[in-house]
């Protein structure tokens, strides 16, 4: 560093494409040696790794730079680090055996009075946890079952809900739709250290995690069970500790069945788990009430169970036991509906043989209770906006309305997003009439709706207009392929499978796609949806256009490069 440098610049111009590649290379071989088997090279590498400078930058730079809640903050009440502190922070990194209380905070839990605790640690807790992360990923990415997809990098609930619809698109099937209890509160924590077996040192910094305590208010609570809701390596710990359910489950089919095409075959069931949530599938119903059991024993060993309230089996194409069709899992509602010879879908046995009318189709639709939250969403929304300008209104609701209609695309939507839409014209006109009670609705109706495009909107004479939810184009999700992982060194793959997620639309799906999955700053590929900002390439101050050909998408820390380049040359 010159004489007239600052702790500012040197956190600032630190090589980070080469700290990046560096702890990727390292990684995709902790991924390559476990998939080997080879447990000697993974521990090596791991230690490797955790001492590196590379990835104790990296590890400060995403809990105090990069994390969407790197301003919340612990017992000690820090909430973020000048350039400097990052520096000291990433220079004394360490794995210690001894960690900081965490603190609680209550926030609302949805469709309920209940609130869920978050525990919050102390940001040197956060990067070490950051780290160590970095390490343990890939080793357990490596071995992770396939039908796992809650809190695993490059997968998602939409990859669920297309494993679940095609375990279910040719046959009618009984569905254990099942819920853990607390699960994240009451993880025994002997048993989830004793399925890691990892090194001492990283046995010791977790245990310590595990056993911080909570600070709820001036008095701190023993931790004795669970992994903290809001700790950086918490959801991974999660899925460690439930590794192995999916294989459980699937071991209860005992006999062999002769299938039409003349093959015998073992029937297992079909086991989709999200976090916590899981649903099996089985055409047979003894098997799925065995799966219950099985489930509940397995579980019994890491201090959970099954709750009793969320818990049942149902079938998804006939009533049972008093149940309707169907099972909500993620938001979505799926389920089978008889059709006619016309409609229904075929499934064929053989390569040569004729196919079959199946005599139902398999629909995924957006729940009651999903549609509900919205329509309150958008009713509390109008509310709190209700003495402000029509343009405000159309600020606020647009990216509600955009981010519901994304998230249930790949779904057969189209319906109950026109639904939506006239559910939304409802609530609109309510405002208006509560705006000006003397006036007449064809008064009303003129200020406020335009009819430039052919349909009534809700827009305004300056051409701001309401999204609407049938806008949306419906589109079906393509699953994630079998056991890959963004650890696999296929990052062509995983970038340009990010371009096409349900929940990017418009503009940065467009800018990822042409990008190629890559920052315009640094040239280093996306790591997962999100991990980017919008950037003029021309700032506006300049002079620059209001344009997509302006527009490009940068890391959080190169944008804020790009946005200090910018001043420097006397863009303000």
């Amino acid at each position: 560093m010159t004489a007239a440098a600052t702790p500012a610049d040197e956190w600032k111009h630190l090589p980070w494409k080469r700290f990046e590649r560096q702890v990727f290379k390292l990684q995709t071989r902790i991924y390559r040696a476990k998939q080997r088997g080879n447990v000697t090279a993974v521990r090596k590498l791991q230690r490797l790794l955790v001492r590196s400078w590379s990835a104790k930058c990296l590890a400060v730079r995403r809990v105090t730079q990069e994390n969407r809640g790197k301003r919340t903050a612990g017992v000690d009440g820090v909430k973020n680090l000048t350039p400097r502190q990052r520096l000291q922070l990433a220079t004394s990194l360490r794995l210690l055996a001894k960690a900081s209380p965490l603190r609680r905070v209550w926030i609302p839990k949805s469709g309920t009075d209940e609130q869920r605790p978050l525990s919050i640690p102390v940001m040197r807790d956060r990067a070490a946890q950051a780290l160590l992360k970095l390490a343990l990923e890939p080793e357990w990415e490596a071995v992770f079952e396939p039908n796992s997809y809650g809190f695993r990098p490059g997968r998602s609930g939409h990859d669920a809900i297309a494993a679940l619809h095609t375990g279910l698109n040719q046959k009618a099937r009984y569905v254990l739709d099942a819920d853990i209890t607390k699960c994240f509160d009451r993880i025994d924590h002997a048993a989830l250290l004793d399925k890691l077996h990892t090194t001492p040192p990283f046995r010791r910094a977790i245990r310590a995690w595990l056993k911080a305590g909570v600070m709820d208010g001036p008095t701190l609570f023993p931790t004795d069970a669970g992994t903290p809701q809001g700790g950086v390596i918490s959801p991974l710990l999660a899925n460690i500790a439930l590794h192995g359910l999916e294989t459980a489950l699937r071991e209860v089919s005992p006999h062999l069945v002769r299938q039409p095409n003349g093959w015998w075959e073992r029937p297992t069931p079909i086991v989709v788990r999200y976090a916590d949530d899981f649903v099996v599938l089985h055409h047979d119903l003894a098997i799925v009430q065995q799966a219950q059991q099985k489930a509940t024993a397995w579980l019994h060993g890491l201090g959970l169970e099954l709750k009793p309230s969320k818990t049942r089996i149902v079938h998804s194409l006939h009533e049972h036991a008093g149940q309707p069709p169907g099972f909500d899992f993620l938001g979505f509602h799926i389920r089978q509906y008889p059709v006619g010879k016309t409609h229904s879908g075929k499934r064929s046995h053989a390569p040569r043989a004729p196919a079959t009318r199946l005599g139902f189709k398999t629909r995924t639709t957006p729940s009651t209770t999903a549609t509900r939250k919205h329509e309150e969403a958008l009713r509390l929304r109008l509310r709190q906006y209700r003495a402000v300008t029509q343009t405000e209104v159309i600020r606020h609701l647009n990216p509600l309305i955009r981010g519901w209609a994304a998230y249930f695309s790949t779904a057969a939507a189209k319906t109950a997003l026109a639904r939506m839409d006239f559910h939304t014209f409802v609530k609109l006109k309510r405002w208006a009439r509560r705006r000006h009670p003397q006036k007449s609705w064809r008064w009303i109706k003129a200020k406020y709706w335009r009819c430039e495009t052919g349909t009534w909107t809700f827009g305004t004479p300056e051409g701001d207009w309401l999204r609407r939810h049938d806008q949306t184009p419906i589109r079906r999700h393509i699953k994630v392929h079998g056991q890959k992982s963004p650890y696999d060194g296929d990052w062509r793959y995983w970038a340009l499978r990010l371009g096409r997620h349900p929940e990017l639309y418009g503009r940065e799906a467009l800018l990822l796609q042409q990008q190629h999955g890559r920052c315009r700053w640094c040239g280093l590929y996306f790591r997962e949806k999100g991990g980017w900002e919008l950037d003029h390439i021309v700032p506006l101050a300049a002079g620059g256009p209001r344009t997509l050909a302006n527009l490009q998408l940068l890391h959080p820390c190169c944008h804020d490069a790009k946005t200090a380049a910018d001043a420097a040359a006397g863009y303000a």
